[in-house]
């Protein structure tokens, strides 16, 4: 079925904001005594910050009723780390006006908070190419589960086997796939060479090389 619908994931595609958000995990585990490995961050990321509280919680045995205080701290740091310091990946500007002229169908669908979503969309200008916005923050299950893009397909009115999605984290990846969707993959570029991603439908190195060609292809 050829695409009709385009799907965004939101954090380390269209924005710059993982380190951030590592950042602010690594700061709020550190009040509790404990560090994170760069090894140990990249294995969890794409998972909503209550999955991925509770598993390092876990791993460190942490006490849980310490849980919800570390989810805020985390989301609260990492919103205002965001909108003072997070930039556009490059390209996002062109992939979004190259979607719009083409007439396919625009939403996002990520395991951040509606809250960030709004910054996000906001400074990055991309307000007026949305037409559904899908967050996994109040879901039962996020990332891995596909649900989150089920429901931008849904609002969207379109079928899942019309969508292509972008992803940067593997937990999302497996989602994409999960939905029946095609996966267009762009890893952080230490994570490039990985063989996980070959799972994926393409794997690009930025958003620059998303164009036409690769949508035909899919």
């Amino acid at each position: 079925m050829k695409p009709t619908t385009v799907i965004f994931d939101m954090d380390g595609l269209l924005i710059d904001s993982e380190p951030l958000w590592e950042e602010a995990g690594k700061e709020t585990l550190a009040g509790f005594g404990v560090s994170l490995t760069d090894e140990q961050y990249h294995f969890s990321t794409g998972l909503r910050t209550r999955e991925w509280i509770d598993w390092w919680f876990t791993w460190f045995n942490i006490d849980k009723k310490h849980a919800l205080e570390a989810e805020l701290a985390i989301v609260q740091k990492a919103i205002e780390k965001i909108a003072a310091r997070g930039i556009a990946m490059p390209g996002v500007h062109e992939v979004f006006s190259l979607l719009k002229e083409k007439g396919f169908k625009i939403g996002l669908a990520t395991s951040s908070p509606l809250a960030l979503v709004k910054v996000v969309a906001e400074k990055l200008q991309i307000n007026d190419y949305l037409q559904a916005i899908a967050s996994a923050e109040e879901l039962k299950y996020g990332k891995p589960h596909p649900q989150v893009y089920l429901d931008c397909a849904a609002a969207l009115e379109v079928s899942p086997l019309e969508c292509v999605c972008l992803e940067d984290s593997f937990n999302g990846m497996i989602a994409v796939k999960a939905a029946r969707m095609k996966c267009i993959v762009i890893p952080a570029k230490h994570q490039q060479h990985q063989t996980c991603w070959d799972a994926a439908d393409r794997k690009l190195s930025s958003l620059l090389q998303l164009n036409e060609e690769v949508l035909d292809d899919l």
